[in-house]
């Protein structure tokens, strides 16, 4: 199976190493075109623009940073959308929000493509290891072609229907991860300014009903100060953002994603953006565990 893979950053470029190793063909692109070179030694074609590699594959793949990432691989010049027809499908992993994912969707049908969303939950580490979790929706053959893909990319896929519904199930998701990560960071604060171990506290939670594979992953790292990024902040931050947003639309009150995306907004004027969303504990610590910088 051929497909092209558009966006080489750490998630897409884990993703398009999986697919070279389980024998798929990929033509890969990214806007700095060196990042490509170490995908070329695993045996990826490079296209130089998005146009070219949807020219060239039945199936492109799509994993990029933000909304405006999304938007301009497909719609400025040599984007996407001036080879995207029929017989071709195009698959947007990007975390964006709905009202993105359906203008992709309405430009990539009109011109005869079929389009899947399908943003995925897991970062670097499950990326790596083929185990993210896929929340597809659309067009569903498209969706049907792209299992084989899915099935090397992640542990389990959902189809969820319509697009949109990708994007909303993503950000539903981010959102409880990120203020999550909020609450664990007060916790080692607290037990730290309490005169407990923290480290302590990281083997209780372990061993009880709110144990979870983030607590065990972050916590020993958080704990020394390092957040080498498996999930940038600054993307959380982004995500968190069209989450609330997403409450707005539906008059869902979220006074407690609305306080993590605060502190998570400090951390990015701190310049914590590009370092692990487990930064966010350095805006809590700084502030005596109160999170109120």
């Amino acid at each position: 199976m051929e497909v092209g893979f558009l966006g080489l950053g750490i998630m897409g470029k884990a993703m398009a190493t999986n697919l070279l190793r389980h024998g798929f063909r990929v033509t890969v692109w990214n806007r700095t075109l060196s990042k490509c070179q170490e995908l070329v030694a695993l045996g990826a074609t490079v296209g130089e623009t998005p146009a070219a590699v949807v020219a060239k594959c039945k199936f492109t793949i799509a994993m990029l940073s933000d909304p405006r990432a999304a938007l301009s691989v497909v719609f400025d010049k040599d984007g996407v959308l001036e080879q995207i027809g029929e017989g071709k499908g195009y698959v947007d992993m990007s975390t964006v929000d709905a009202e993105t994912s359906c203008k992709i969707s309405e430009a990539i049908k009109q011109k005869g493509g079929a389009f899947v969303e399908a943003p995925v939950s897991g970062s670097k580490k499950p990326a790596e290891d083929g185990q993210l979790v896929v929340l597809a929706a659309g067009d569903k053959a498209l969706y049907d072609d792209m299992v084989p893909a899915f099935d090397v990319l992640g542990k389990k896929s959902f189809f969820l229907g319509e697009i949109g519904n990708g994007a909303k199930m993503k950000l539903v998701v981010n959102m409880i991860m990120g203020s999550v990560m909020n609450a664990f960071s007060e916790g080692l604060c607290l037990a730290d300014e309490s005169g407990l171990s923290p480290q302590t506290l990281l083997d209780v939670l372990d061993l009880g009903g709110i144990a979870n594979p983030m607590f065990k992953m972050k916590g020993p790292s958080m704990l020394q100060g390092s957040y080498n990024p498996a999930f940038p902040l600054k993307h959380m931050q982004k995500d968190m953002r069209l989450a609330l947003s997403l409450g707005d639309e539906n008059a869902v009150a979220m006074p407690v994603a609305a306080a993590a995306n605060e502190a998570f907004k400090k951390a990015r004027s701190l310049g914590l953006g590009d370092q692990d969303f487990s930064a966010v504990h350095e805006v809590l610590k700084g502030a005596g565990g109160s999170g109120q910088a």
